[in-house]
């Protein structure tokens, strides 16, 4: 039995720079079929990292000639790319399986099965047995009825099998298989913030949230809850990755990262390891909890903690309400203070085009974002993801008028307002980066920062003119 895992060619979001991720989601599921399942021969296919098109990696599929092909899917936005890898691996072998998953394909499992004849199967949810547990029926040719937590096509119908309960420890989870793509480890960096072309891994720590955001998929695809690694096998995870691959920056990929004692331990246990002198780290965590748990700072910053991403989101309190956010704006204040006076780089995100959203309300989005003084932000607009209660208002409400899901990367607007078309938004959104990044003042600020990775980062805007950038993609 032969399983081959793919990263379709896909561009990236340059917004957040020069950087390529490692396909955190494939090299997991691919170390857990591992362990789990005997004399299956297992192939990872990174074409980005590859430089491959989509002729090469035609060729690749024949050459390795595998059993199952499953794709990775990031995000809403790689829908098509997914569904063009397995397209593919159907005109090599139309008896190949081809398997989709993560939270787009969950939430959308009967849809995406009738519109693409491509798929096989979708396995919805936490992917790592109900994956193992398809592999296993595939190769005894047994029904795959008994598989919990797939859709899939019998007899020309629809199946759903029943939910499958969520792994109730996560450190029994193998470390990820980077392994799979070991010729291109050198090749994952972020060089916009660590400077070189140092390898750059991502780590796990949690998944889900306690948190109920309308417009946040993370949640329900979790089924509401919020599970953690222990702080001891997050540091050993990272020191792993530091020791046998070389990661100098690794990304915390919580969707909350989860602060007190927890976040004291995780940073006591980086700190004994001997790795966090030469080791930056990055998260993205709540106002709140930046705030409530303020003295743990300094510790996280000892332990190599460099960079938080905070979910501002918005400046007037009634659009927070909306969102249940439950913050206020002035905890984004006190939060960004914190962070910078513990010389930790704070990043704030931003969303515009709510359904009350207006000319005037945006402006006023661009004065509050400036007065804040991040040491940088992200802008997006409010985009309805598939399976986020957003998206089910904005169905039933009609509000939706942009289905193609290429665009649903929190750049191009989806949904007009009730006062502004898409267009507008779309504008607005330019005069929000415009308007913070096109200060000279802040610019200078920037790039003659006492904090290091400000000063690159900054430096690395100037350099590749990443607001012209912008303005020509809104333009489209």
């Amino acid at each position: 039995m032969k399983v081959l895992f793919v990263e379709p060619p896909k561009d990236i979001w340059f917004v957040m720079g020069e950087y390529l991720p490692p396909p955190y989601g494939i090299i997991q599921l691919a170390a857990y079929l591992e362990r789990e399942v005997n004399d299956v021969e297992i192939k990872v296919l990174d074409c980005t990292a590859e430089q491959m098109d989509w002729t090469m990696l035609e060729q690749r599929v024949q050459s390795f000639n595998p059993d199952i092909v499953a794709s990775s899917a990031l995000a809403t936005c790689n829908t098509y790319l997914v569904v063009r890898a397995l397209e593919l691996a159907k005109k090599v072998d139309p008896d190949i399986l081809t398997i989709a998953g993560g939270q787009h394909f969950t939430a959308t499992a009967r849809e995406s099965l009738e519109t693409y004849p491509e798929i096989d199967v979708i396995v919805r949810g936490e992917g790592e047995l109900t994956l193992t547990e398809l592999v296993e029926a595939a190769r005894a040719h047994s029904s795959f009825s008994q598989v919990k937590g797939i859709s899939f096509r019998n007899k020309g119908q629809i199946k759903h099998t029943p939910p499958r309960p969520l792994i109730e420890n996560l450190d029994d989870l193998p470390f990820p298989g980077y392994h799979f793509v070991k010729h291109l480890v050198h090749k994952y960096h972020f060089k916009a913030s660590v400077g070189t072309d140092a390898p750059y891994a991502l780590i796990e720590g949690s998944r889900g949230c306690q948190h109920r955001c309308t417009f946040c998929s993370q949640w329900c695809h979790w089924l509401g809850t919020w599970r953690a690694k222990s702080p001891q096998r997050i540091a050993d995870e990272m020191a792993f990755c530091y020791n046998n691959y070389g990661s100098r920056f690794l990304w915390l990929t919580d969707d909350n990262f989860g602060f007190g004692e927890r976040a004291s331990q995780l940073a006591d246990a980086l700190i004994q390891s001997g790795v966090s002198d030469d080791l930056m780290w990055f998260t993205q965590a709540r106002c709140d909890d930046v705030i409530q748990h303020k003295e743990v700072l300094p510790k996280l910053r000892k332990s190599g903690l460099r960079w938080i991403l905070l979910g501002v989101e918005n400046s007037k309190e009634s659009t927070l309400n909306t969102f249940r956010k439950n913050l206020s704006p002035e905890d984004a204040n006190e939060a960004v203070k914190l962070l910078q006076a513990n010389d930790i780089f704070a990043q704030a995100m931003f969303i515009i085009g709510e359904r009350k959203d207006t000319a005037d309300s945006i402006a006023s989005l661009r004065v509050y974002a400036n007065d804040l003084d991040p040491d940088f932000v992200i802008f997006a607009v409010l985009t309805p993801f598939p399976g986020t209660e957003l998206y089910e208002e904005a169905k039933r409400s009609g509000w939706i008028e942009d289905w193609n899901w290429a665009h649903y990367d929190m750049i191009h607007a989806i949904m007009a307002t009730e006062t502004m078309s898409r267009k507008n938004v779309q504008e607005e959104l330019y005069k929000c980066y415009q308007s913070f990044y096109g200060s000279w003042q802040r610019r200078f600020r920037g790039l003659f920062s006492r904090n290091e990775l400000k000063r690159r980062i900054y430096w690395y805007m100037t350099g590749q003119g990443i607001i012209s950038q912008l303005k020509t993609l809104f333009e489209e």
